[in-house]
């Protein structure tokens, strides 16, 4: 559960996200003509609850300010996720860098891997790729190395999770450079494993809500989609506990809700 107080927070926020939008917006001179009607029904692939939920009904699905809009709400998952985890867990970082010396032998097989993926596809489990980087990792010289992990829990029973938090729809190369960092971050911190997880998480499903429903073809064929991301749901209710997905859901409703028509009357009548 999310508590009131945090509940309140993650509004004040989100609504601080939205003045900033409207700001930004209106000083590069937003034209209210560009305007065109919402979409009544999302696609098959392409459900983006999260934006839907902060967009007044009917209005703002609009060129360049959708494309801002959509850029930077991505920091909001990171920002609300932190909240929401601090509450829950011993320690919650944005931004968090991990860094720490990677064996020579670590850091080849992990190019290996990436290269093997990018030709033939994902054929292997993630988790086997992660235990594997472990070993190569206990012994031998290595150099320095530092990763940074946009989402960092440190949970009451010791657990530290490392989340990247991207797109549901990343390309081929974005796929074949997640799974290389995240085996960067499990050699690093290869001496707490298997404490020390790392993931690639999105904050929704643009296919549903469950993860079966996901069918996005880049991640399906060159990531582990069982062992190495958290979609939507999955994500968020690790971070905060069952139910989580639904409850930050309805916060950015209640937030576009409420602040929806001010935002209509600030972008299109310069208020």
């Amino acid at each position: 559960m999310i508590n009131k107080e945090t509940r309140n927070t993650i509004k004040g926020y989100l609504e601080g996200f939205i003045q900033g939008m409207i700001e930004e917006a209106t000083d590069n001179g937003f034209d209210p003509k560009k305007l065109r009607p919402i979409r009544e029904a999302s696609k098959k692939g392409d459900l983006k609850p999260f934006h839907e939920s902060l967009l007044p009904d009917g209005l703002l699905k609009i060129t360049e300010f959708e494309r801002s809009f959509s850029t930077k709400l991505g920091t909001t998952f990171e920002e609300c996720a932190r909240l929401i985890a601090k509450t829950v867990h011993k320690n919650a970082e944005r931004g968090h860098r991990v860094r720490g010396v990677v064996t020579a032998k670590a850091i080849k097989r992990i190019e290996e891997i990436t290269s093997k993926i990018g030709s033939g596809g994902m054929k292997s489990k993630y988790s086997d790729f992660v235990k594997e980087i472990i070993e190569l990792s206990k012994n031998g010289s290595g150099i320095e190395r530092v990763s940074i992990a946009d989402l960092y829990i440190e949970t009451k029973s010791g657990e530290e999770w490392f989340f990247e938090i991207k797109s549901p729809k990343p390309n081929k190369g974005q796929c074949m450079e997640a799974t290389g960092r995240l085996l960067q971050i499990q050699a690093i911190t290869h001496a707490k494993f298997p404490k020390a997880k790392a993931f690639y998480a999105t904050a929704y499903n643009p296919y549903g809500v469950k993860k079966e429903t996901f069918k996005h073809s880049f991640i399906l064929n060159y990531m582990d989609l069982d062992n190495e991301v958290l979609v939507g749901k999955e994500f968020w209710d690790m971070v905060g506990g069952n139910g989580t997905y639904e409850e930050i859901l309805s916060i950015y409703q209640e937030v576009g809700k409420e602040k929806g028509p001010d935002m209509l009357d600030q972008l299109a009548l310069g208020y």
